[in-house]
């Protein structure tokens, strides 16, 4: 299944945003530098659960033009996997049309050659102006795809590493407060039993906050559980309670049971807990923070 909906929304408004801007020096007008690159995030994970089923990876330019512009592309596999064997791109040179500043990289997966367990890396890279085109932005010039054929949640036992990087990140709680979109990091995944593991989260607030520990529980695989230890999160806790700017954040198990989930096999990770003052105590504030591929 292809979740790639938020992160063209984003990326959307991102682009928007980039081509309106300018940058005002005494009485000049400047606007921004044409470059183009990949949406948000640099790295996805591509299961191929049936054949035809495709994988979309956004691509464009910061700024609207007049003019047709064209974007080069080359992709590799450093695994070995083979252009027309293993997969299919639509196409490597993209015109982005007059007006316009998105299009999107197809990669079709060969179901028939990944239902043995085969594993493959792909890289997307932009080209520099030397191939033609629109130049890059250095910093997000390359797209890692992780290709696979089907996904079964126990395989977490051997494969844990690979919820590891960037997720879209969002947040349903709290009267609305913080709902925005922006990109963190599973930044570490390390075993503590067979069926256990502790990750190691970054900017799961977008607000100057400690990197957070959290614990994964798949003794039941149908009933995948996380959960997280009282911790000191950081931030400005006046941001949400009257009276304590200043003081960090707190963050406490949920009360009643209440625990998040998470899915292997989906890149997502659905966390839920206690919010409050480190220290002093927690309020009943459950927040619930989604990430997603």
């Amino acid at each position: 299944m292809i979740k790639n909906n938020i992160k063209w929304f984003a990326f959307s408004l991102f682009c928007i945003a980039i081509s309106l801007v300018a940058c005002r020096k005494g009485d000049v007008i400047t606007t921004p530098e044409q470059r183009a690159h990949f949406a948000m995030i640099s790295s996805g994970n591509y299961f191929i659960n049936a054949p035809g089923e495709i994988y979309k990876i956004p691509i464009g330019i910061t700024t609207v033009a007049s003019v047709d512009r064209t974007v080069n592309i080359t992709v590799t596999s450093p695994t070995g996997a083979v252009q027309g064997t293993h997969y299919t791109v639509n196409k490597t040179s993209f015109i982005i049309p007059a007006g316009k500043v998105l299009d999107s990289i197809v990669v079709t997966g060969n179901f028939a050659q990944y239902t043995a367990g085969r594993k493959d890396t792909l890289l997307f890279k932009i080209e520099s102006t030397d191939k033609g085109g629109v130049a890059p932005i250095e910093v997000n010039q390359i797209f890692t795809l992780l290709m696979r054929g089907p996904c079964f949640e126990g395989e977490i036992n051997t494969s844990l590493q690979d919820l590891l990087g960037d997720y879209t990140r969002t947040r349903d709680t709290l009267a609305g407060v913080f709902d925005d979109l922006y990109s963190t990091t599973v930044k570490s995944a390390t075993l503590t039993s067979p069926t256990t593991a502790n990750i190691v989260i970054a900017n799961i607030f977008n607000d100057g906050w400690n990197d957070l520990t959290f614990k994964l529980d798949w003794t039941d695989l149908n009933d995948r559980k996380v959960t997280q230890a009282t911790q000191n999160a950081g931030g400005n806790a006046g941001v949400l309670f009257t009276g304590a700017n200043g003081q960090p954040f707190g963050l406490a198990s949920a009360a009643g049971g209440v625990v998040g989930t998470f899915s292997f096999c989906n890149q997502t990770i659905v966390i839920k807990g206690r919010l409050g003052i480190f220290g002093v105590g927690y309020a009943p504030n459950l927040y619930t923070v989604k990430l997603a591929r």
